[in-house]
């Protein structure tokens, strides 16, 4: 027998309504496991103290209830057809043009990967060095991905086995780490602190992140929610969950960034550092919470890739490929500080070459061909009903093309005080519309 077939069989192919394995609780454990991140805490930690912590919940909150509306609708479209996010887009994109957004994918999902295990390794070395002393943060880096491609390997059973149980760990550990905090450092003093003398992110700009935190996800939202038990149950769990767990992340490292900063400290997303110099004990349960974070979320960006390579190359099977990746995942998290460095401008590459393609996908599938996507014909393709130009749609490439453009400009060529997520989506989404209703006429 195989090694493979010890692992995960998953592929592209719809999942058929007896294999649905995912009820409310599980939907709702995904979505907090998966946004309940490092990277998402991160993106907290830089609210604050450009923006007071009001101020920044007030954005989290309401930034998190618009950025899951075209989140739930993405995963919709896989609860409906049984099929994974970036095949799905051979309905808009065509039978061969789907292949380059989800090469894309792939490459932006193993960033993911990179930056998050290393994130994760560094907060359990410093929860591990305050409780023992011993200090490796190399072997951590490793140990948390070799972790993530041993449950991302069993498919999407294991990582649902694993989210349930992650889901709740996580968020009764950062109750703990929340209550610790307001019982040791003045919550008062933090709601009264001064805002930064220059500061770089006003509150348009902060709920243009957190909106942008959303559409990081869309991408693979369908790759999960192709195995809910039904609609109803992946479009409330899903919101639920995405909104729960967006805001415990934020709202932590908004926290965690204006006590660091209170301190004396410098500006710091990591509860474990914070926490971990006072109280060892609670230093390492808030390396925990980070760690499991990074291992429920890192799992889902390593599945997603092989979904997305499957898209491109729909015959192999699931096993070699994300084996591959995952090796390659666990050497590119070595590159460590570097990562973080560059993660703000990451976030931003993700809104300039996902948005474009989410709207695009949202058009297509709900107005244009008013929900109505044939599986088995975007798996084969034996009848071209999606083969538009060549097997291109090449009206769905000017509007991502000009999407991308738009995002670009106006995000680093000429910034826009109201950022550009937002109008990105809206300016791509009617620029397709006209477009393909052009093409109907002429044809």
């Amino acid at each position: 027998m195989e090694v493979s077939n010890q692992f995960g069989q998953d592929s592209v192919k719809p999942t058929l309504q007896s294999e649905r394995t995912m009820r409310f609780f599980s939907t709702l454990s995904l979505w907090i496991a998966a946004n309940v991140v490092v990277t998402t805490i991160f993106t907290g930690m830089l609210l604050v103290p450009d923006l007071t912590i009001t101020q920044a919940i007030s954005m989290i909150i309401l930034g998190s209830i618009i950025g899951a509306v075209p989140l739930l609708f993405t995963g919709n479209v896989g609860t409906r057809t049984g099929l994974p996010t970036m095949i799905l887009m051979r309905g808009a994109f065509g039978y061969r043009g789907a292949a380059l957004p989800s090469a894309v994918n792939v490459i932006v999902l193993i960033g993911w990967s990179w930056i998050q295990a290393y994130m994760g390794g560094l907060s359990l070395n410093h929860a591990v060095r305050f409780l023992t002393g011993y200090d490796n943060i190399n072997l951590f880096v490793i140990f948390v991905e070799v972790l993530v491609v041993i449950i991302a390997l069993y498919g999407h059973r294991g990582i649902e086995r694993t989210e349930n149980i992650i889901a709740s760990s996580m968020l009764v550990l950062s109750l703990i780490v929340f209550t610790y905090m307001f019982l040791v450092f003045d919550l008062g003093e933090l709601i009264e602190m001064p805002t930064s003398t220059n500061p770089k992110i006003s509150m348009v700009i902060g709920f243009d992140m957190v909106v942008a935190t959303a559409f990081s996800w869309m991408p693979t939202a369908a790759d999960f929610n192709r195995h809910c038990a039904d609609e109803k149950t992946g479009m409330i769990g899903t919101l639920l969950g995405y909104f729960i767990g967006t805001v415990v992340a934020m709202a932590l490292g908004a926290t965690v960034s204006g006590f660091s900063i209170m301190q004396g400290g410098q500006q710091n997303y990591d509860p474990t550092t914070l926490i971990g110099g006072l109280n060892p004990i609670l230093g390492f349960i808030a390396g925990i919470v980070i760690f499991l974070s990074v291992l429920s979320t890192n799992t889902m960006a390593l599945y997603s890739a092989s979904m997305s390579f499957l898209a491109i190359f729909h015959n192999r099977k699931f096993f070699l490929p994300t084996l591959i990746m995952g090796i390659i995942a666990v050497l590119g998290a070595l590159w460590k500080e570097q990562l973080l460095l560059h993660f703000q401008a990451f976030l931003t590459v993700i809104g300039t070459l996902f948005i474009p393609v989410i709207s695009i996908f949202l058009v297509d599938y709900y107005l244009l061909k008013r929900k109505n996507y044939d599986a088995d014909e975007i798996i084969y393709g034996n009848n071209k009903r999606y083969w538009y130009s060549n097997g291109i749609n090449y009206f769905a490439y000017v509007a991502y093309i000009l999407g991308a453009v738009f995002a670009y400009y106006f995000t680093y060529v000429h910034p826009l005080s109201i950022g550009s997520t937002v109008l990105t989506f809206f300016f791509t989404a009617i620029l397709y519309w006209l477009l393909m209703k052009t093409r109907k006429v002429a044809t």
